[in-house]
C-alpha cells in the first residue's frame, strides 16, 4: 500500500485520481490548498466529496496570507504584469499550492505525491518541479497525464465504478483566487475571437463614477479611504468593488512553458487597479535608475514565476532588491472608476521627487542657470560629436 498525497481540488480530473488511487489498495490523502478561491461552504462540499470518493484523509489548507507574503507582495512591488497584461493569477498561485502539498507530504511521511495535471498544461511543470527539488524521495502520480485520458474517459470510470455525481461541462473553466479569476472556454482555443459578456465572473452593478483613494506604505498597499486593513483584506476590498463595475477584464495571449501558445480570459481588477496604482506612486517616489533597473528585474522575476523556478536562489536575491526599493514608496494614489475601466488622477505623498523647490517642467528653473545647462548641454553632447566627427557622418 501506498502513502500517497493528492492535491484535490474537487473537480473532475483529481476526482478520477482519488478513486482510482484508493480502489488499487493506497492510503489517499486529499489536500486542497486555499489561496483565496474557495468560502467555507465550497470547502464543506468538497470534503464531503472526496471521503465519498475513498480520501483516507481529507485536509483543507488555508495559505492565502502566505500566498501574499511568499509572492504577491512581491508581485506588486515589481508591478507584475506578463506581457504587459496579465497578473500572474493562476501561475503565482500554482506555486504556493505545490510548496504546502509537498510539506503537508513530508510531514506525514508519504512515499508518493500525486497531481491531476494533463501533458498539455503548464502547472505539470510547476507542480513536478517543486516536487523533485524539495522531495526527490517520493515518487510523482500522474493518472491522467500517464493515461492520455479524455475527459470521457475519467466520467466512464467513475460511473462504472459508482460514482454517480453529474460532470457537465461548464461552458467556461473558471480558475478564482485572491490575485484574480481566470476564464477559459471555447472562444480562447483559437486567436480571432472574444469572450462574450456571460463568460466573466461578475455583471455590471454600478454605473455611476466613483472615487477612491489607495494608500501604501513601504509598497504594501494597506488602506482604501482612509481606513485602514491588512494587505490580503485590502485586496479583497478592492477586488470586489472593481468586480461592481467589471473593471480589470482582458484576454492574456502567453507563450507557455512547454513552447506552444495559449489565449486566457481574466477579470482582476484589484489586482490591476493596485498595480498601477503602485507604479504611479513609484513614479513620482523613486529615482530615474530605480525605475529601470526595477523594470528589468522585474520582468523577469515574472518570468521565472510563470516557468515555475521558484526555488532558483535568484528569486530571493531579486526579492531582496525589490523589497529594499520600497522604503520611500509611500502615500495615496486618486482613481476614478467607471463601468469597464478606470483613471489614475494623481497621487499625494511626503516622498513625492516632483518638488517645486528645484523647478516646474518647462516653466522655471530655481536650482541652476542658464548658463549651468548650456554646459551641460555640451558636455552630454560630446560622445556623439566624436562619433559624427570620426566617422564623418552627415
Amino acid at each position: 500500500m501506498k502513502k500517497i498525497v493528492l492535491a484535490y481540488s474537487g473537480g473532475l480530473d483529481t476526482s478520477y485520481c482519488l478513486k482510482k488511487l484508493s480502489l488499487e489498495g493506497n492510503e489517499v490523502h486529499a489536500v486542497s490548498v486555499n489561496t483565496g478561491g474557495f468560502s467555507i461552504n465550497e470547502i464543506k462540499l468538497i470534503k464531503q466529496k472526496a471521503i465519498k470518493l475513498g480520501a483516507f484523509k481529507y485536509k483543507s489548507i488555508d495559505a492565502v496570507k502566505s500566498y501574499y507574503d511568499k509572492i504577491i507582495k512581491f508581485l506588486v512591488y515589481g508591478n507584475v504584469l506578463r506581457n504587459n497584461t496579465y497578473p500572474l493569477s493562476v501561475s503565482a498561485e500554482r506555486i504556493i499550492q505545490a510548496l504546502e502539498i509537498v510539506k503537508y507530504a513530508k510531514k506525514h511521511k508519504a512515499t508518493h505525491i500525486a497531481h491531476g495535471s494533463t501533458g498539455a498544461g503548464n502547472d505539470q511543470v510547476r507542480f513536478d518541479m517543486i516536487f523533485q527539488i524539495i522531495a526527490p524521495e517520493m515518487e510523482i502520480i500522474t493518472p491522467i497525464r500517464d493515461g492520455n485520458l479524455s475527459r470521457q474517459d475519467e466520467i466512464s470510470y467513475l460511473k462504472n465504478n459508482g460514482v454517480n455525481i453529474s460532470w457537465e461541462k461548464a461552458k467556461y473553466s473558471i480558475n478564482k483566487g485572491l490575485w484574480g479569476t481566470s476564464v477559459g472556454g471555447d472562444e480562447t482555443l483559437s486567436s480571432d475571437r472574444k469572450l462574450p459578456e456571460e463568460a466573466y465572473p461578475s455583471n455590471l452593478k454600478n454605473t455611476f463614477k466613483k472615487e477612491i483613494k489607495l494608500s501604501f506604505k513601504k509598497g504594501e498597499i494597506c488602506g482604501i479611504n482612509d481606513e485602514y486593513y491588512d494587505p490580503v483584506g485590502c485586496i479583497e476590498i478592492i477586488s470586489k468593488i472593481c468586480d461592481q463595475y467589471c473593471i480589470g477584464r482582458d484576454v492574456h495571449v502567453g507563450d507557455t512553458i512547454i513552447g506552444i501558445k495559449g489565449r486566457v480570459g481574466f477579470q482582476a481588477g484589484g489586482p490591476i487597479l493596485i498595480l498601477k496604482a503602485h507604479h504611479l506612486l513609484e513614479k513620482h517616489t523613486l529615482t530615474k535608475w530605480q525605475q529601470f533597473q526595477k523594470e528589468q528585474l522585474s520582468n523577469f522575476y515574472g518570468m521565472l514565476l510563470h516557468e515555475g523556478q521558484y526555488l532558483d536562489p535568484v528569486i530571493k536575491d531579486i526579492e531582496s532588491f525589490l523589497e529594499s526599493s520600497q522604503k520611500n514608496v509611500n502615500g495615496d494614489v486618486i482613481i476614478s472608476l467607471y463601468p469597464y475601466r478606470y483613471e489614475l488622477n494623481g497621487i499625494k505623498s511626503n516622498n513625492d521627487l516632483m518638488n517645486s523647490e528645484f523647478g516646474s517642467y518647462g516653466e522655471k528653473n530655481n536650482k541652476w542657470s542658464a548658463e549651468d545647462v548650456k554646459g551641460f548641454i555640451n558636455i552630454f553632447s560630446n560622445q556623439n560629436k566624436i562619433y559624427q566627427y570620426v566617422n564623418n557622418t552627415k
